[in-house]
């Protein structure tokens, strides 16, 4: 199994903080996007390891076993060490004592069905019980006690927590068909009841969560229940006023530009914006920033009619 440095797939050094971490993620996200390089089997693979290392990084708590591991991996291969020898008892989050490995068909880091959600066998490995974080009562497993609620990682796209979507589970044989609501955000979490390890003889097995992440968008930029987004406009519509099209999660919509429109003006959007969660049926707002392309290469005669223009402003 080979070693995976989430510090340089994500580009950062090891004494970064957690927002630097966090805008090194978003802009190689960005750039990586299915949606930005459509059949780019390359980029979807890199996108998929960059999700994977903020995974890590972006969590206190896995980026510290993280940090303790690479110590003693390094220690390891500088004494000589061969990869396949490497004693992960002592790390792996399925393993060692008091240890509760959940037996689900598939891959665990592809509940949701593939794509960019799956997480390597390094990760697998390294936080299997951390990807499935225990949320109950530590490791215990005696007699009368209610079984263990776990927890695992998720990633959904933009799309999919505006409109909702519905993926398939299977655990044990089973399929289990879970929905995910409209207007999700990063870290919420989805119950599924009595899918967690089983109790005690008489006792209730605990629950599955499954903990979201929203992946960045190319276009829109989320805050809470609201969007932002810049498109451009030409000059002549930026000076005269007119109408504009913008795109928005549901479709496009007719933007008025005023007279004498600024660069870098925001418009807003009422009730364009991402459904809110308890209540789906309302919207936040989307707020659009102009950008004004001035236009290039002009041919002589709209030279002569700029040079006009400019004599008669002054």
């Amino acid at each position: 199994m080979d070693y995976k440095d989430y510090y340089k797939i994500i580009g950062v050094d090891k004494n970064a903080n957690e927002k630097d971490i966090k805008r090194a993620y978003r802009k190689l996200a960005r750039e990586f996007h299915p949606d930005v390089n459509p059949g780019n089997p390359q980029a979807e693979e890199r996108f998929k390891e960059i999700n994977e290392a903020y995974e890590v990084l972006g969590d206190p708590e896995k980026r510290a076993k993280y940090d303790k591991f690479g110590a003693s991996w390094q220690q390891y291969q500088r004494m000589g060490g061969k990869p396949g020898g490497f004693d992960w008892s002592q790390w792996s989050g399925f393993g060692g004592p008091g240890g509760v490995r959940v037996d689900l068909s598939g891959d665990l880091g592809d509940l949701f069905g593939g794509g960019s959600g799956g997480f390597s066998d390094f990760f697998n490995a390294l936080f299997g019980n951390m990807g499935m974080r225990s949320t109950g009562a530590g490791q215990r497993a005696r007699r009368g006690m209610r079984g263990q609620d776990i927890e695992h990682p998720v990633q959904i796209t933009l799309d999919e927590a505006f409109h909702g979507t519905q993926r398939r589970l299977e655990k044990d044989g089973r399929r289990l068909d879970v929905k995910v609501p409209r207007g999700v955000k990063t870290g919420a979490r989805i119950r599924i009841a009595g899918e967690g390890t089983p109790g005690s003889t008489g006792m209730p097995a605990g629950n599955l969560y499954l903990k979201v992440t929203v992946a960045p968008h190319p276009i829109f930029i989320r805050e809470g229940d609201d969007l932002r987004r810049t498109v451009d406009l030409d000059l002549y519509t930026a000076i005269l006023g007119g109408e504009l099209r913008v795109g928005t999660l549901d479709g496009d919509v007719t933007l008025k530009v005023p007279q004498g429109t600024q660069n870098g003006r925001t418009f807003r959007l009422r009730s364009k914006g991402m459904p809110k969660l308890r209540h789906p049926d309302q919207r936040g707002d989307l707020y659009v920033k102009v950008h004004v392309r001035l236009p290039q290469e002009l041919n002589e005669r709209e030279k002569q009619l700029f040079q006009e223009l400019a004599e008669l402003r002054h």
